[in-house]
């Protein structure tokens, strides 16, 4: 590419930040601004945070209308929370300059029949500005919606889809650690689920984003959610964990028509859990059944995602867009 693709980089988390060092890798991306709102990060050098040896001279905002107004920026990547609520306000903010977004919100993956006024809202705003919006990830995003439907491209008809993600938390960083339990007790942990402040974001929308592909219509969803007990004393990253604590999470979501069950996710992360692996299932003509020994690295793969989506995003139409109705994504060394 001639000219480089400018981005800022809103919510300098641990994920918003190894964002920026994928970007920082690619000859075909600038990163132009930072933004985030922690008293601790205002006007400091993004280098710190991304994990780059030399200073950028990209010094992080609190105040996104200082990076975003008269800079040209061409795409922003929001990576600030799982809830199309919270972000929401940021999502129109940056709409209100014309430019495009690349998300990492869960919820706003397949929000068109889990949150069908804000989804409306926020592709109006879209066309409005002449911008585009995605959010997108390994999960939802890829593992779990997209490669399913891909993989379906080549059936003659499909009756379900079954789709099993195994991780070892242990391997992930310390904020998702955190977020599947590892080490609270069984107690606590139902209490955390009832409170919402416990489960993996995106498995009700990943189901909507499958069935809008294969033209089904769910009468009904679920999403249970168990905790992955342990079951001898271990350490888990100089933690020790009793037999009997929790290791992680197991979540499963249902899809169903007609009483009939079409899809199933079973999403797994716990500490220890071996072996790791990504299974998708397709019955149908032909049946097919695929899987990814060990894995894919959850925080490698939502990063390059969202960098690998930047240049498709550029080309899409205005609106509210999911990883279903855009080109393929892939990799483009620029």
């Amino acid at each position: 590419m001639e000219k480089k693709i400018r981005v800022a980089i809103y919510g300098v988390g641990p994920i918003g930040a190894k964002i920026a060092g994928f970007l920082y890798e690619r000859k075909n991306f600038e990163v132009a601004g930072a933004i985030d709102i922690a008293e601790n990060k205002k006007g400091k050098d993004l280098a710190e945070f991304a994990g780059l040896e030399k200073k950028t001279g990209v010094l992080i905002e609190s105040d996104a209308g200082k990076v975003l107004s008269g800079k040209n920026i061409d795409a922003v990547v929001l990576a600030t929370a799982s809830s199309i609520a919270k972000i929401k306000g940021q999502v129109a903010g940056i709409l209100s300059y014309g430019i495009n977004i690349v998300s990492t919100c869960e919820e706003l993956s397949y929000p068109w029949v889990t949150a069908p006024g804000t989804a409306k809202e926020i592709d109006a705003l879209a066309k409005k500005n002449n911008a585009v919006v995605l959010s997108t990830g390994v999960n939802p995003g890829f593992l779990m919606d997209f490669l399913p439907i891909a993989m379906s491209g080549v059936c003659r008809n499909v009756e379900r889809i079954t789709v099993e993600r195994v991780q070892n938390a242990a391997e992930r960083r310390i904020p998702f650690q955190q977020k599947v339990g590892i080490g609270i007790t069984p107690e606590e942990f139902t209490n955390r689920v009832k409170e919402g402040t416990l489960k993996h974001v995106g498995l009700t929308e990943s189901m909507h984003m499958i069935a809008g592909r294969m033209g089904w219509t769910l009468d009904r969803t679920e999403d249970v959610i168990e905790p992955v007990i342990a079951q001898e004393l271990l350490t888990v990253n100089g933690k020790v964990i009793d037999k009997g604590m929790v290791l992680g999470v197991k979540q499963t979501g249902r899809g169903f028509s007609e009483k009939k069950e079409l899809i199933t996710l079973t999403f797994t992360a716990a500490a220890g859990i071996s072996p790791a692996y990504d299974r998708t299932v397709i019955k149908g003509t032909p049946e097919m059944d695929v899987t990814i020994k060990n894995g894919v690295n959850g925080d490698i793969a939502t990063c390059a995602i969202i960098a690998n989506a930047i240049p498709v995003v550029l080309r899409a139409k205005p609106g509210l867009r999911t990883m279903s109705d855009i080109e393929p994504v892939s990799f483009f060394a620029g």
